[in-house]
Order: structure tokens, then sequence, then C-alpha cells
């Protein structure tokens, strides 16, 4: 009986295969690009759920047990506002967090790790999004959708993801009109359950109206990237006029794989996406994945950026896939730092990030400490006064005790990680006294969180 089973199930999956067809031909990709070994274990797992079935008929179910949730909680390091807001003033029954057996993802990477992340984040914010003004089970305002998602917690964090639960599209509003130098930085935490053909994906492309056809899956002109959920296996294509013009269905992205016999051990990777005219990088964590030239037309104007998931529908109501994004932002590119330090006299840098209410820098600024240090390292003369700045959240006394910590952690990474001279590099903080601008929207607060060097 056991044979007939197993032939059954090898014809159905046989048969969803062939019914695979584009975009772009990700599923494609993903059912020959997972390994013998997944399917492997769809099909017994299948056999056994089956056999299982077959038993249960004659036997009366009995509940299961809840696992433990002793497990250690998500470590928060976003860079959201410097208060606890999230968790003062909640009503018990507020907030709803994913699954109590939720495992944290891995630690982040070290500073050493991102010696050569040359990635310098835009620095005025023209979008931000930590999901910290949505209340946990909503939809934020500032996103649209063709599907479901809701903001979810982990556990007893504050931080804030939104949980992409279904198979369609997700498109920040704010992530628009895009000009020929910016980032665009977010998180991504995902976990695979469901199916060999599961894979997620993000598009950059220019439209004559994102919202009428942000459903439609095939574009014109534009960017299109996509991984096979929990592996490393990855591609992109370039699209000009409806034609493809550059593609490569091989990439191999070691950090994106959820380890585990079943990628049940989820993955949580930064991306850093730079756009400079023509140009386009993207890195995942520490490491740079693409290097383009001619990923856009100069001619247009792109304007639109969705994420989406293909054959998420497969995982059960009860046991789903996780795909979550967190802390998008969407800045303009970088000034040229030798220029605003050394010429003018004054370089002010929203890329130098922080854990959540602590003076502990984000290992992804390594970027912009580098090129801060490369300049002082070229003039050796020039002394110079860093001040840390903070939004308007939480207690004025402390942020401006958070601000002063803050310059002194930038001065200690210039000195051990890039050898500059601590008797050259005073510190200082304002807290929240000198608003860039006003603490009035996400990203108002985002560009009010800053790091100022004086030269002296």
């Amino acid at each position: 009986m056991r044979f007939y089973i197993t032939l059954i199930l090898f014809l159905a999956v046989q048969s969803l295969s062939a019914q695979i067809i584009k975009p772009k031909e990700v599923a494609k990709r993903k059912a020959t690009d997972r390994t013998n070994n997944a399917i492997d274990r769809s099909i017994d797992k299948g056999l056994d759920k089956v056999e299982e079935g077959i038993g249960n008929i004659f036997k009366k179910k009995e509940k299961p047990e809840k696992e433990s949730n002793s497990k250690k909680s998500e470590e928060s390091d976003s860079e959201e506002n410097e208060d606890d807001k999230a968790s003062e003033g909640s009503e018990p029954n507020e907030k709803k967090e994913i699954k109590k057996e939720q495992t944290a993802p891995a630690p982040k990477a070290s500073m050493k790790a991102y010696s050569k992340f040359d990635f310098v984040p835009g620095e005025k914010v023209l979008g931000f999004d930590d999901f910290n003004e949505t209340s946990v089970g909503d939809f934020p305002l500032e996103w649209n959708t063709n599907s479901s998602a809701e903001i979810v917690t982990f556990n007893e964090s504050p931080e804030k993801w939104l949980f992409m639960s279904q198979d369609g599209f997700f498109q920040p509003d704010f992530v628009k009109d895009m000009p020929e130098n910016f980032t665009l930085e977010y998180d991504i935490f995902t976990r695979y359950r469901s199916n060999n053909l599961l894979s997620y994906n993000f598009y950059i492309y220019s439209s004559p109206n994102p919202k009428a056809d942000f459903t439609n899956t095939n574009i014109n002109n534009g960017f299109y990237f996509n991984w096979g959920g929990g592996t490393e296996f990855a591609g992109f294509e370039v699209y000009e006029n409806s034609e493809v013009i550059n593609k490569n269905e091989k990439l191999v992205i070691k950090s994106l794989t959820c380890s585990g016999d079943s990628y049940e051990e989820p993955s949580k990777v930064h991306f850093s996406i730079w756009r400079q005219k023509s140009r386009l990088r993207i890195y995942v964590n520490e490491v740079k994945v693409l290097d383009i030239p001619k990923a856009f037309d100069p001619k247009l104007k792109y304007n639109a950026f969705k994420l989406g998931s293909s054959y998420m529908n497969y995982s059960e109501q009860e046991n789903k896939d996780e795909y979550m994004v967190a802390n998008v932002r969407y800045a303009v590119g970088a000034p040229d730092t030798r220029s605003k330090l050394i010429t003018e006299g004054k370089l002010v840098t929203r890329g130098i990030l922080f854990d959540v209410n602590s003076d502990k820098i984000k290992a992804e600024s390594y970027g912009v400490l580098k090129e801060i240090g490369t300049v002082l390292k070229e003039n050796p003369t020039v002394k110079v006064k860093i001040i840390g700045h903070t939004d308007s959240d939480g207690d004025d006394v402390k942020n401006l005790e958070l601000s002063k910590l803050r310059a002194a952690s930038v001065k200690n990474s210039l000195s051990a990680e890039f050898g500059i001279e601590a008797n050259r590099m005073e510190t200082d903080g304002k807290g929240e006294a000198l608003p860039s601008e006003p603490n009035t929207t996400p990203q108002g607060k985002a560009n009010n969180r800053r790091v100022e060097f004086l030269k002296l």
C-alpha cells in the first residue's frame, strides 16, 4: 500500500511542477534548485500524514501539549525611537505575539564581519517605517496590498514586524519618485514550513500608475529579484520594454538559508539596496551580492517598489511559513564625505545606527565609519568634535545622556577600528534640543537621530 501512496504523491508533485509558469520562472527555478533531500523529506512527511490519517480514523484525537515558552525572545536591533513607548501604556490584550515557541534569530554579525562593507546609507530620509505607529494586529496605513498581513512582535521584544502570511504583493507608498541616487534598507525574517516551491521576491520598476498595476506580475521596465524559501538560491532579471536584457538565475547567497533538517530554523538578514544613476548594488548583511552597472535606464522614472511571495498558501493555518519585514528606510544617496567635512568643515550623518536605547553601534554602520575614518587618515592634522543627537521621544534628560554616550561610542570605534588618534576627537551630545526637522513623523524622527562632525 505504501508503494501506491508514494506513486500517487510523486505524480502529484510532478503534476504541480508541470503547471509552474512565470512570473519570471521563479517557481520553476525553485522546483529544480531545492535539494533532493528536501523533496524526499516532503514526500516522507506526506506519507506519514496519510498513514497517520488512516490510523486516526479508528482513534480518538488527542489535543497536543503546548510547547515550553521559555526560549529567549528576539533581541531588538532596529533603529527605532529612543524610548520604551512600545512597552508603556500597553494593555495586556494589546500585544499579539508570534507563537510562544518562536526562537530568536542568530545574533547580528560583529563590526569586523563588515570590514569590506562599502554601502553608505542615504543621508536625507524620505520614508521610514518601524511600524511603531501601527497597532499589533493591524495593517500599516502607509502600505498597500492585494493580500493579507499584520503587525506582530516576537515574544516580549517591542520590535514590530509586518508578517506577510499569504501570496501577493506588499507596497510601501512612501517609496516613490525614486531619485537617481537613493538607498533602500530593510530587515527580512523568514522561516520555511511548507513546500518545495516557496519563493520570495521584490521589484523596483517604472510604472504609469503604481497603484493600478502593482498586482501585475509582469513589468515592462524594472528590476526583479527572487530567492527560494529557506534556501540560498537566488536570481534576478532586468527588464526594458518588456524584454529581459540581463539576468542570472544561479546566485548563491548563504545568509538567506534557513537551517535545520526542514529549514525551520529562521533566517534574519539586512537588505541594503543602492542606486547610483544606472548602477545598482545589493547587499545581504555584509556581503555585496550584486553590482550591476546598467540596471536602470536613466531616461525612465522609477517610482514603485514591492515585496512579494509565491506558494506561501500551501502552509498550514497553525504552522505557517513566516515572511516578515521591519525597519524600512528609504533615503536620498549620501553626499561626498570629503567635501562636507574638509571643505565645509561640517558633516551630518544619519548612517551611523545604534541599537534601541543603547550606544552600541550597529554593524551595518561600518561603511559610513570607514569613509569618515579614511578622510581623517588622509588629513592627519584635522581635529573634529563628534556630537550626538536624538529625537524627542522619551525623557529629555535620558536622551541627553544617550546622545553623549553615542558620540563617545563613535569616537571609540574610529580609534579602535580605523586607528584615528583619540586626542584628535572631542565628543558631546545635545539630546533632543536641536531637531533638524519636526518630530511629528517617523521619517522626521529618523532624520533627527544623527551624528554631527565639526572640524575644529
